[in-house]
Protein backbone atom coordinates (compact mmCIF):
# COMPACT_ATOMS: atom_id res chain seq x y z
CA UNK A 1 0.00 0.00 0.00
CA UNK A 2 1.05 3.49 -0.91
CA UNK A 3 0.71 5.75 2.01
CA UNK A 4 0.92 10.04 1.75
CA UNK A 5 0.92 12.51 4.20
CA UNK A 6 -0.46 15.87 2.78
CA UNK A 7 -0.28 19.08 4.29
CA UNK A 8 -2.32 22.21 2.93
CA UNK A 9 -1.37 25.36 3.61
CA UNK A 10 -5.09 26.39 4.35
CA UNK A 11 -8.36 24.20 4.24
CA UNK A 12 -9.67 22.60 0.95
CA UNK A 13 -12.99 22.64 -0.91
CA UNK A 14 -14.23 18.68 -0.05
CA UNK A 15 -12.83 18.75 3.59
CA UNK A 16 -9.76 16.61 4.97
CA UNK A 17 -11.15 13.32 5.47
CA UNK A 18 -8.81 10.25 4.93
CA UNK A 19 -8.84 8.58 1.68
CA UNK A 20 -8.10 4.96 1.63
CA UNK A 21 -8.18 1.72 -1.10
CA UNK A 22 -6.43 -1.55 -0.98
CA UNK A 23 -3.61 0.33 -3.14
CA UNK A 24 -3.44 3.95 -1.21
CA UNK A 25 -4.03 5.69 2.02
CA UNK A 26 -4.03 9.36 1.97
CA UNK A 27 -4.26 11.46 5.41
CA UNK A 28 -5.10 15.49 5.58
CA UNK A 29 -3.83 18.40 7.98
CA UNK A 30 -3.70 21.69 7.83
CA UNK A 31 -0.62 23.09 8.84
CA UNK A 32 0.54 26.67 8.14
CA UNK A 33 3.29 26.97 10.69
CA UNK A 34 4.69 22.98 10.17
CA UNK A 35 4.71 22.87 14.01
CA UNK A 36 2.52 19.76 13.97
CA UNK A 37 4.19 18.01 11.14
CA UNK A 38 3.92 14.43 12.44
CA UNK A 39 6.24 11.48 12.02
CA UNK A 40 5.21 9.40 8.90
CA UNK A 41 6.08 6.23 7.33
CA UNK A 42 4.78 7.37 4.19
CA UNK A 43 5.25 9.72 1.56
CA UNK A 44 5.20 13.31 2.69
CA UNK A 45 3.32 15.94 0.33
CA UNK A 46 3.19 19.34 0.59
CA UNK A 47 0.07 21.66 -1.73
CA UNK A 48 0.83 25.09 -1.75
CA UNK A 49 -1.64 28.41 -2.79
CA UNK A 50 -0.01 31.07 -4.17
CA UNK A 51 -1.57 33.68 -2.24
CA UNK A 52 -1.65 32.56 1.11
CA UNK A 53 -3.80 34.83 4.42
CA UNK A 54 -0.17 35.55 6.61
CA UNK A 55 2.51 34.83 3.95
CA UNK A 56 2.80 34.09 0.36
CA UNK A 57 3.12 30.64 -1.16
CA UNK A 58 6.47 30.91 -2.56
CA UNK A 59 7.48 32.01 1.24
CA UNK A 60 6.16 28.47 1.98
CA UNK A 61 7.90 26.71 -0.01
CA UNK A 62 10.97 28.21 1.17
CA UNK A 63 9.82 27.15 4.76
CA UNK A 64 9.51 23.77 3.54
CA UNK A 65 12.91 23.47 2.26
CA UNK A 66 14.67 24.78 4.93
CA UNK A 67 12.53 22.95 7.75
CA UNK A 68 14.77 19.14 8.05
CA UNK A 69 11.61 17.63 8.68
CA UNK A 70 10.06 18.68 5.64
CA UNK A 71 12.65 19.55 3.20
CA UNK A 72 12.06 16.28 0.98
CA UNK A 73 8.54 16.50 0.98
CA UNK A 74 6.82 16.88 -2.90
CA UNK A 75 5.89 20.28 -3.03
CA UNK A 76 3.05 21.17 -5.55
CA UNK A 77 2.13 24.97 -5.83
CA UNK A 78 -1.11 26.17 -7.30
CA UNK A 79 -1.04 28.92 -9.41
CA UNK A 80 -3.39 31.55 -9.63
CA UNK A 81 -2.99 31.65 -13.58
CA UNK A 82 -0.91 30.44 -16.32
CA UNK A 83 1.75 32.34 -16.25
CA UNK A 84 5.43 31.62 -16.85
CA UNK A 85 6.98 34.02 -15.18
CA UNK A 86 4.72 32.42 -11.71
CA UNK A 87 6.10 28.89 -12.75
CA UNK A 88 10.03 29.72 -12.98
CA UNK A 89 9.55 31.74 -9.35
CA UNK A 90 7.36 28.49 -7.80
CA UNK A 91 9.91 26.18 -9.13
CA UNK A 92 12.74 28.41 -7.93
CA UNK A 93 11.04 28.61 -4.47
CA UNK A 94 12.14 25.27 -4.15
CA UNK A 95 8.64 23.65 -5.94
CA UNK A 96 8.37 20.73 -7.05
CA UNK A 97 5.75 20.63 -10.01
CA UNK A 98 2.49 22.96 -10.11
CA UNK A 99 -1.25 22.95 -11.03
CA UNK A 100 -3.43 25.54 -11.33
CA UNK A 101 -5.87 26.31 -8.32
CA UNK A 102 -8.05 26.52 -6.02
CA UNK A 103 -7.31 23.43 -4.91
CA UNK A 104 -9.60 21.11 -4.05
CA UNK A 105 -10.20 17.67 -2.68
CA UNK A 106 -10.53 16.36 -6.09
CA UNK A 107 -7.66 17.90 -7.12
CA UNK A 108 -5.53 17.04 -4.43
CA UNK A 109 -6.25 13.27 -5.16
CA UNK A 110 -6.28 13.40 -9.11
CA UNK A 111 -2.66 14.55 -8.50
CA UNK A 112 -1.36 11.77 -5.57
CA UNK A 113 -2.98 9.15 -7.18
CA UNK A 114 -2.10 9.30 -10.78
CA UNK A 115 1.73 10.13 -9.49
CA UNK A 116 1.68 7.02 -7.57
CA UNK A 117 0.31 4.85 -9.71
CA UNK A 118 2.69 5.88 -12.57
CA UNK A 119 6.04 5.50 -10.15
CA UNK A 120 4.74 2.01 -9.15
CA UNK A 121 4.78 1.03 -12.55
CA UNK A 122 8.42 1.66 -13.17
CA UNK A 123 10.35 0.57 -9.66
CA UNK A 124 12.19 -2.11 -10.87
CA UNK A 125 14.59 -3.14 -8.26
CA UNK A 126 14.82 -2.09 -4.58
CA UNK A 127 18.45 -1.26 -5.34
CA UNK A 128 19.95 -0.04 -8.55
CA UNK A 129 23.49 0.23 -9.34
CA UNK A 130 25.69 1.85 -12.07
CA UNK A 131 29.38 2.71 -10.78
CA UNK A 132 29.90 4.47 -7.60
CA UNK A 133 26.40 5.51 -7.97
CA UNK A 134 23.64 3.51 -5.61
CA UNK A 135 19.65 4.50 -5.71
CA UNK A 136 17.89 3.06 -2.87
CA UNK A 137 14.09 2.47 -4.07
CA UNK A 138 12.10 1.85 -1.29
CA UNK A 139 14.43 4.28 1.08
CA UNK A 140 14.12 6.86 -1.31
CA UNK A 141 17.91 7.82 -1.16
CA UNK A 142 20.71 7.76 -3.58
CA UNK A 143 24.14 7.33 -2.70
CA UNK A 144 27.86 7.91 -4.28
CA UNK A 145 30.72 6.09 -3.43
CA UNK A 146 28.20 5.22 -0.31
CA UNK A 147 27.66 8.87 0.68
CA UNK A 148 23.75 10.32 1.05
CA UNK A 149 22.81 12.90 -1.78
CA UNK A 150 20.32 15.61 -1.02
CA UNK A 151 17.85 15.66 -3.22
CA UNK A 152 14.37 16.88 -3.59
CA UNK A 153 11.47 14.14 -4.83
CA UNK A 154 11.82 14.79 -8.18
CA UNK A 155 15.27 14.72 -8.68
CA UNK A 156 15.76 11.47 -6.63
CA UNK A 157 12.82 10.23 -9.62
CA UNK A 158 14.81 11.57 -12.30
CA UNK A 159 17.81 9.85 -11.30
CA UNK A 160 16.31 6.57 -10.30
CA UNK A 161 15.15 6.47 -13.66
CA UNK A 162 18.39 7.62 -15.41
CA UNK A 163 20.41 4.70 -13.20
CA UNK A 164 17.60 2.37 -14.59
CA UNK A 165 18.16 3.29 -18.36
CA UNK A 166 22.04 4.03 -18.28
CA UNK A 167 23.61 5.55 -21.61
CA UNK A 168 20.05 6.13 -23.60
CA UNK A 169 18.64 9.56 -24.22
CA UNK A 170 15.71 10.53 -23.04
CA UNK A 171 13.74 13.77 -23.84
CA UNK A 172 11.74 16.47 -21.63
CA UNK A 173 8.23 14.71 -23.12
CA UNK A 174 9.56 11.25 -22.08
CA UNK A 175 10.90 12.31 -18.95
CA UNK A 176 7.57 14.21 -17.90
CA UNK A 177 5.80 10.83 -18.52
CA UNK A 178 8.07 8.55 -16.74
CA UNK A 179 7.24 10.58 -13.78
CA UNK A 180 3.81 10.51 -14.38
CA UNK A 181 3.47 14.10 -14.80
CA UNK A 182 1.50 14.27 -18.22
CA UNK A 183 -2.08 15.31 -16.53
CA UNK A 184 -1.97 18.02 -15.64
CA UNK A 185 0.71 19.13 -18.44
CA UNK A 186 3.50 20.11 -17.07
CA UNK A 187 6.05 23.06 -19.24
CA UNK A 188 8.92 20.83 -21.12
CA UNK A 189 11.30 23.38 -19.56
CA UNK A 190 10.67 22.82 -16.18
CA UNK A 191 12.78 19.52 -16.87
CA UNK A 192 15.67 21.54 -17.50
CA UNK A 193 14.87 22.59 -13.42
CA UNK A 194 14.86 19.49 -11.94
CA UNK A 195 18.33 18.24 -14.77
CA UNK A 196 20.25 21.13 -13.18
CA UNK A 197 19.21 20.32 -9.49
CA UNK A 198 20.36 16.72 -10.14
CA UNK A 199 23.16 17.74 -12.12
CA UNK A 200 24.05 20.12 -9.12
CA UNK A 201 23.83 17.50 -6.32
CA UNK A 202 25.66 14.55 -8.09
CA UNK A 203 28.66 17.61 -8.90
CA UNK A 204 28.69 18.35 -4.65
CA UNK A 205 28.79 15.11 -4.29
CA UNK A 206 31.70 13.88 -6.51
CA UNK A 207 29.96 12.16 -9.02
CA UNK A 208 31.17 14.87 -11.91
CA UNK A 209 29.38 15.36 -14.98
CA UNK A 210 27.38 12.47 -15.79
CA UNK A 211 24.31 13.14 -16.62
CA UNK A 212 24.74 15.16 -20.31
CA UNK A 213 22.76 17.00 -22.35
CA UNK A 214 22.00 15.95 -25.66
CA UNK A 215 21.47 19.01 -28.50
CA UNK A 216 18.03 19.04 -29.30
CA UNK A 217 17.26 15.48 -28.25
CA UNK A 218 17.49 15.71 -24.37
CA UNK A 219 19.38 13.97 -21.46
CA UNK A 220 21.56 11.06 -20.90
CA UNK A 221 23.36 9.31 -18.11
CA UNK A 222 26.62 7.99 -19.26
CA UNK A 223 28.13 4.85 -17.88
CA UNK A 224 31.44 4.94 -15.97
Amino acid sequence: MIKTHVLLFQPIEGGLAKFASDAFQIDFQVSPDLATVPLSDGALWAFVDWILPDFSGLEACRRLRCDPRTAQAQVTMALEEDSPEDRRRALRAGADDYLMGPLTRTIVLDRILSTGAKESEFVAREITRLGDLTVENNAFRALWQDKPIPLMPNEFRLLRYFVEHPGRVFSRTQLIAALGKQAPAIDERTVDVWVGRLRAALRNAGAGDQLRTVRSLGYVLDTP
